[in-house]
């Protein structure tokens, strides 16, 4: 597939999505930026979702991921949806009844400033890193493929490519990204579909005997019992709920959309059809995952060193102009769909934790949207430095780095959230930076001598629970003698 092609894919996807982008954002004002208005319908959010959820990690890693860990990352999101039941009854109704559009505020009321900027800051630092990892991935692949051929630098590739994003999300924000996500989920559904369609044409096989080869193959393992083993069931299975629990439930940017529906019980309808048609939507990315490993060797094809590599290399290098079409339109859905709401997420914290731009400039709608511009043009810029500094760490499947890194950062909010809703203490609120802090470092060298300490034992994403347990102990020993 010519790199010229693939351009003007990308070209011609991105300005349906800046069409959409107008047509959504006219009239839009700040609460439009921020919560939609609180307009938005809950079947929609549900379904957009889909694609924030998966992003360009799963479309690319979750397949690649196959040949090492079989189908064990089912029993990640068999954890999923029980942690999306804990948001749907926990934590939801809490952010309606305070009324929240940061979800961070709570912390304020509950412990103090210094506890609130702490966690604001922990989910900004989460949220740079994850989201830059995932774009780094989708730039890594275009720049592979398409950039390199005409000699484009990676960071002007990057540039490029967040400024994109910046300007068809700087107005309307949630309003648009709502309407945007639908889109970019159908699209990066059906690139799936196709794919496998046309992978089964060329193996001259009919779905049912593919199903069949799949679920007899070694690929196709989901539990594991080793107790030692990263892919140990009880542990993917718990890692997977409480990931989604800081994830979803404890990022501002799965959260802002919740709150842009219309009341807390649409907002529990979209937890609860997400988490069930996550279930197959996962499915069908590893068993994308199995036909593509299963083509590689039937077809004697070279692995990649990178499993990240093995979709878009078939894709793009053995299968025909269409399923390359197919997988970059999938590509940038996944991408566009991830980003997007990122950046969105970003400046709605830094603005409303970090600078407290609505109390300053509430009463000035038009200052308030000029500041807002000038923090969402900020974290672009952050996001564009984060990615190209990423591009010498990427030694491992980014998925694994993405919720490796997020047991570090995402671990302190579970510990505060944790303490502030299941006891009745306050704490000393200037001690609390310090005990978030702690609690990553000693879970990072628990991580690294675990296996020394218990032989045979790995650490895996189980990592994200210890650290938010320390960080709960941490602000045990903080507490004060009288509680709330």
């Amino acid at each position: 597939m010519s790199p010229e092609l693939i351009l003007s894919v990308f070209i011609l996807y991105t300005l349906i999505i800046f069409s959409i982008a107008w047509f959504t954002s006219r009239k839009a004002d700040n609460q439009s930026f921020f919560i939609g208005n609180n307009k938005s319908p809950w079947f929609i959010v549900a379904y957009g979702m889909i694609g924030a959820s998966l992003s360009g990690v799963t479309f690319i890693s979750v397949p690649g991921w196959v040949g090492t860990t079989g189908f064990s990352y089912m029993v990640i999101v068999f954890g999923y949806v029980f942690g999306y039941l804990v948001i749907s009854l926990v934590l939801l109704p809490m952010y309606y009844r305070l009324r929240l559009t940061s979800i961070y505020t709570y912390l304020d009321g509950r412990f103090g400033g210094v506890t609130y900027k702490t966690g604001a800051s922990f989910f900004l630092l989460s949220r740079i890193i994850g989201a830059s990892f995932r774009m780094f991935l989708v730039v890594s692949i275009l720049q592979t493929f398409v950039m390199d051929h005409f000699g484009v630098p990676f960071w002007v590739t990057v540039v490029a490519f967040i400024l994109l994003i910046e300007g068809y999300t700087m107005k309307g924000g949630i309003k648009t990204i709502i309407w945007t996500d639908t889109l970019q989920t159908t699209f990066m559904l059906l690139a799936v579909l196709v794919s496998v369609f046309i992978i089964l044409q060329h193996m001259d096989t009919s779905l049912t005997d593919m199903i069949a080869t799949v679920c007899g193959s070694d690929l196709s393992t989901i539990i594991v019992t080793d107790a030692g083993s990263k892919e140990n069931v009880v542990k993917l299975f718990f890692s997977g709920m409480f990931i989604t629990i800081v994830m979803t439930g404890l990022d501002q940017d799965m959260m802002q959309k919740n709150l842009s529906c219309r009341n807390i019980g649409d907002a529990q309808k979209n937890m609860t059809a997400l988490s069930l048609i996550l279930v197959p939507v996962n499915l069908m990315f590893l068993f994308l995952g199995a036909v593509l490993y299963l083509y590689a060797a039937e077809m004697a094809i070279p692995l990649p060193v990178s499993t990240d590599q093995l979709f878009p290399l078939i894709s793009f290098d053995y299968l025909g102009v269409v399923a390359g079409v197919v997988f970059i339109i999938g590509l940038i859905s996944a991408a566009y769909s991830s980003a997007d709401s990122a950046l969105t997420a970003l400046t709605t914290s830094f603005s409303i934790d970090i600078l407290g731009l609505p109390k300053k400039y509430g009463h000035d709608e038009n200052l308030l949207k000029k500041k807002r511009y000038y923090v969402h043009f900020l974290m672009a810029v952050i996001i564009i430095f984060a990615i190209i500094s990423f591009r010498i760490i990427n030694n491992q499947a980014v998925i694994a780095q993405l919720f490796t890194f997020a047991g570090y950062t995402y671990g302190p909010l579970l510990g505060l959230y944790a303490f502030g809703m299941f006891t009745g203490y306050k704490v000393h609120d200037r001690l609390v930076p310090l005990v978030a802090v702690l609690s990553p470092v000693i879970s990072y060298f628990f991580g690294e001598y675990a296996g020394h300490i218990f032989p045979g034992y790995q650490v895996g994403f189980e990592l994200l629970i210890v650290n938010g347990a320390l960080t709960f102990l941490g602000l045990f020993f903080i507490k004060k003698l009288k509680t709330t």
